[in-house]
């Protein structure tokens, strides 16, 4: 398994959307989430996307105030997080229009359920923005 949690954290450290792929009581995630948004936030713009952080590699992006943070396996590519990130980003642009915080706050299960396209059980299953969005538009179309 690659990917082990995805969070999207506002500029403040407040989580707006989390996904774990491998167990964790909800005082571990919360523990977990502290730890590595204070880790992550501290950094300046000129040190690089990757932490390491316990038994986890922490790659993570800025996009205007939120931040894409993705928890992986120590031996998973950090450039295809970033790639797979920067995906999520322009999918959710795609779909919301210039996706913020207020897009991931208000539609929290589009967002969910685009991650449930993209990713099942830590692992990148699907990198089509249109395949994944044909299934959002359909859901949209149902109600």
């Amino acid at each position: 398994m690659g990917i082990r949690f995805i969070l999207m954290v506002n500029k403040q450290g407040q989580t707006r959307l989390a996904q774990y792929y491998e167990w964790l009581t909800l005082e571990e995630r919360r523990a977990l989430e502290g730890e590595i948004v204070r880790k992550c936030l501290a950094r300046n713009d000129q040190q690089c996307s990757f932490v390491e952080h316990r038994n986890y590699k922490i790659v993570y992006r800025r996009y205007a105030s939120l931040f894409f943070m993705v928890g992986v396996d120590d031996d998973e590519n950090e450039l295809a997080i970033l790639e797979f990130i920067h995906l999520l980003v322009e999918t959710m642009d795609k779909h919301f229009g210039n996706v913020c915080e207020l897009d991931i706050m208000f539609h929290l299960e589009k967002a969910h359920f685009m991650l449930e396209e993209m990713v099942m059980n830590g692992c990148i299953v699907e990198t089509s923005k249109a395949n994944i969005l044909s299934s959002i538009q359909l859901m949209d179309k149902a109600h």
